[in-house]
């Protein structure tokens, strides 16, 4: 017996509002979500928000709009470090923590009136300290349980570092989003003669925290898969950190095979690049990297030495979160746009319809690589 098709209507008035250094991928939501509303150029459904900062640095929330009734989605991205502000007379750009305290800000300013309360949080704030290992802070999960505190319902985020952070809010809403999709469709539109079979292409993962998502590349499109061991010395820490002393490889032969490298994130980029160059001793035709958060935290100098030396070919990031105008002018880079999948996701949400297809994109993926394959 079929379940009955349950026709749903709008759980409230649709209300964006877009945190400082989002204006730009939330003014392509906004775009996508009056295109299929049928909402006139002139109107939006980005409400007015802005955090105004004393000279001391201390700052607070401002709404320019109605709150009661909305179904708010706000998009924040904690990791844009080209917004400023003043403090003392001086130009500070703002780090995480104050853009999570701004975010704080602009929910606490909703005062309770909204319906709903969802933050899209593309790269989770603290994502990197999601669990004890010794006497420290667990920052990701105070985090979250603060914003569920404060009267948020759902919280969606992208390719989580560790996605069981979740059971810190094990009663509330927590959606962890692939990019996938929109990775593999960027790749046979930017490389249009790459060929995605076993005799040709494989996914490798840059370490053994990666494999989950490595497995999903390489179930959806039928490849091969390997995968790099990080050997670290952890009697030393060096920013922060246990050096790696050697990457170790288990896999088949990758002789003359185009490689797939995926990995949530390029900090430094110096583990990856490593990777690349000993991929490349042993035989590898063309590097693809895969990186769903492209954070360059040490510059782009080293990433064009490796391409001018053919040590890599091609980096997909998405625009997630902030890219500098350096990063996009150079050759091997190629930006990855979420703002559609986005804006799919709250317009199917504020419907209150089901998001699974859109979590996992098998579907679409295997659609897509038809389409090309027969092309």
């Amino acid at each position: 017996m079929a379940c009955v098709d349950f026709k749903h209507t709008p759980f409230g008035d649709l209300a964006v509002i877009s945190m400082r250094g989002c204006e730009d991928i939330s003014s392509k939501v906004d775009y996508y979500l009056k295109q299929w509303r049928g909402v006139s150029d002139e109107e939006t459904f980005v409400i007015p928000a802005n955090c105004p900062r004393f000279g001391t640095g201390e700052a607070k929330a401002v709404l320019k709009h109605t709150a009661r009734g909305l179904d708010v989605y706000i998009i924040c991205d904690c990791f844009n470090y080209n917004v400023e502000y003043k403090m003392y007379g001086k130009t500070v750009p703002m780090s995480p923590d104050d853009h999570f305290q701004d975010l704080k800000r602009v929910i606490a300013a909703l005062g309770g009136k909204a319906r709903r309360i969802t933050v899209i949080m593309p790269m989770l704030y603290e994502g990197r300290q999601h669990r004890r290992t010794s006497r420290e802070s667990m920052d990701c999960a105070m985090a979250l349980q603060e914003l569920i505190a404060m009267g948020v319902k759902n919280i969606i985020t992208f390719d989580a570092h560790d996605p069981r952070v979740n059971n810190a809010i094990p009663l509330d809403g927590f959606d962890n989003v692939q990019a996938a999709y929109q990775m593999i469709k960027a790749l046979l539109k930017t490389v249009p003669d790459i060929k995605l079979d076993r005799d040709h292409t494989m996914i490798v993962s840059p370490d053994e925290g990666g494999m989950g998502r490595c497995i999903y590349y390489s179930s959806v499109l039928g490849l091969e898969l390997g995968m790099f061991y990080k050997r670290r010395n952890y009697s030393v820490v060096v920013n922060g950190r246990n050096p790696i002393e050697a990457h170790e490889f288990l896999g088949n032969d990758i002789n003359g095979k185009d490689l797939i490298l995926v990995d949530d994130m390029i900090s430094s980029g110096e583990s990856m690049l490593d990777i690349a160059a000993k991929l490349k001793e042993k035989g590898a035709g063309r590097i693809f990297i895969f990186s769903t958060f492209g954070l360059f935290v040490e510059g782009l100098e080293k990433f064009d030495e490796y391409y001018e030396k053919g040590l890599i070919d091609k980096i997909f990031t998405t625009n997630l979160i902030y890219q500098t105008p350096e990063l996009l002018s150079r050759d091997w880079y190629c930006s990855v746009n979420m703002s559609k999948y986005i804006a799919l996701l709250i317009e199917t949400l504020n419907y209150d319809n089901s998001i699974s297809s859109l979590l996992d994109p098998v579907d679409r993926i295997k659609n897509i690589v038809s389409k090309y394959t027969n092309k």
